[in-house]
């Protein structure tokens, strides 16, 4: 048999395996195949194991609308064809996921540790926040409000970072003989308001996807004015323009030949702007008022959510509106008025820190508030900005005992990291957590067992931590 014949038979086998659970490894390849073959075996959009993912049998592209045809996507994908392993398997878990649980909940992470953490805790998917990565995860290494300030190219290393702090957990577990965690957690990645026009969506989402995100979600903001949802001094763009960004958005994903998820955030609750009265479906909602920017004045609120949402819905795989505040109230309006039009339409929530949910709600509701959100539609939840709040409050307790008494403060986090061990806590063991016993084995393995200089034997780790 040819070898292009074999390798390409193996792929198809390694993909095809993607949508069990068990499967750990995942690491992202750049594996080519013959044009001729992937002709051969692909249909569009997509290749053959990513058309039927849903529980229900149903097609993973039912609802689904494109405007360009198969043969603008084989025009465009080139003669090469790459391999993306890890988003292709990341979407069609994360698909699987909301289709089978109640709802998937996420925590926004800022590093790779702490996304390994939240998986070793036993939650199944990230949420990376464009707001966490202009604070403190930028590659600018500088600190910014959320306004798009940050280098575009940003969110998707920090997908690449928490992607190999994965692989380096998975290579690790398989060493060692075990099985136990699905270590490639799906990545939800905010792709902001696309940091430009059509082509610079199209660009940021091949990036994301290259990186190994699973999800990616665009907002309809004004790309060069844009805000964290929960600011003043918003900005739309027209029905039509946004519409326009995620079909470049779904074309990017078609063109890599991967199923990633996209999802449709409209922040139309709380914005009063808009650049232009071009899209007879915004006019119902202008006030005939300009500001001295030539911006047109709109009135904001929960129809002007779902009047875009119900827009948008074709175009994406989820629709997320961005509240102000955490109302049942306002997301079982929304979720009604989006499943009467489109039933079953995936729905995204964010549960914001910027919500100050003592105040809003009371202990019961707050108990009950995601399995309710979840029994509407709203699959994927998650709290943007919970790696950010998690890593300052954490640092400034233990520095202010620390700066009081010493090493003691120190001493009682070392102890409570050891009572965490029991329930799956590793990194109390940081020379291990890291990988030192895993380059232990390579260092054997090239010098046929003889090496002298293995890291982890004969360390304080050995000597004083294992138990």
């Amino acid at each position: 048999m040819h070898p292009w014949r074999c390798l390409t038979t193996h792929i198809l086998c390694v993909l095809s395996l993607a949508n069990s659970a068990k499967l750990s490894n995942g690491r992202v390849q750049t594996i080519a195949r013959s044009r001729l073959e992937r002709q051969h075996n692909a249909t569009f959009p997509l290749s053959k194991p990513a058309q039927r993912m849903a529980s229900n049998g149903s097609s993973r592209w039912d609802g689904v609308k494109r405007v360009y045809s198969r043969q603008d996507v084989e025009r465009l994908r080139g003669s090469v064809k790459i391999e993306y392993t890890v988003a292709r398997m990341g979407a069609e878990r994360l698909w699987q996921l909301m289709h089978i649980e109640p709802y998937v909940p996420a925590l926004g992470a800022m590093t790779g540790g702490q996304a390994v953490e939240m998986v070793a805790a036993g939650l199944k998917a990230i949420y990376l926040s464009g707001w966490q990565v202009a604070a403190d995860a930028n590659s600018a290494m500088q600190t910014y409000p959320d306004q798009s300030l940050y280098p575009v190219d940003s969110v998707p290393r920090v997908v690449s970072r928490i992607n190999n702090a994965f692989q380096r957990m998975d290579q690790m577990q398989h060493s060692e003989g075990r099985n136990d965690v699905h270590w490639f957690a799906p990545i939800v990645a905010d792709a902001e308001a696309g940091f430009g026009g059509n082509l610079n969506a199209y660009e940021l989402m091949k990036a994301l996807i290259e990186a190994g995100a699973a999800a990616v979600h665009f907002e309809d903001q004004l790309a060069s004015a844009k805000k964290c949802g929960h600011l003043g001094g918003k900005v739309l763009v027209p029905t039509r323009e946004f519409v326009q960004k995620l079909t470049a958005a779904r074309l990017a994903a078609d063109v890599l030949d991967v199923p990633t998820i996209i999802i449709a955030r409209t922040d139309a609750l709380g914005a009063y702007l808009i650049t232009s009265d071009a899209d007879e479906r915004d006019r119902a909602f202008m006030t005939g008022e300009r500001t001295p920017e030539g911006f047109h004045c709109v009135r904001g609120g929960i129809d002007a959510a779902i009047a875009r949402g119900l827009a948008y819905a074709p175009y994406a795989d989820m629709v997320w509106f961005e509240t102000s505040e955490p109302s049942m109230e306002e997301a079982k309006k929304f979720a009604e008025a989006i499943h009467a039009q489109y039933p079953g339409k995936l729905l995204a929530y964010n549960c914001s820190p910027s919500f100050n949910w003592k105040k809003k709600l009371s202990d019961e509701d707050i108990a009950r508030f995601q399995a309710t959100l979840g029994s509407w539609g709203y699959k994927f939840q998650f709290i943007t900005l919970a790696g950010f709040h998690a890593l300052n409050y954490s640092m400034f307790s233990l520095a202010k005992e620390y700066a009081s008494r010493g090493m003691s403060a120190y001493a009682e986090l070392q102890q409570a990291e050891f009572g965490a061990e029991k329930l799956g806590y590793r990194a109390t063991t940081h020379q291990k957590f890291v990988g030192t016993g895993y380059f232990d084995l390579v260092s054997q393995v090239i010098s046929e067992g003889t090496s002298s200089v293995c890291a982890l034997k004969g360390s304080t780790e050995e000597d004083q931590f294992e138990h």
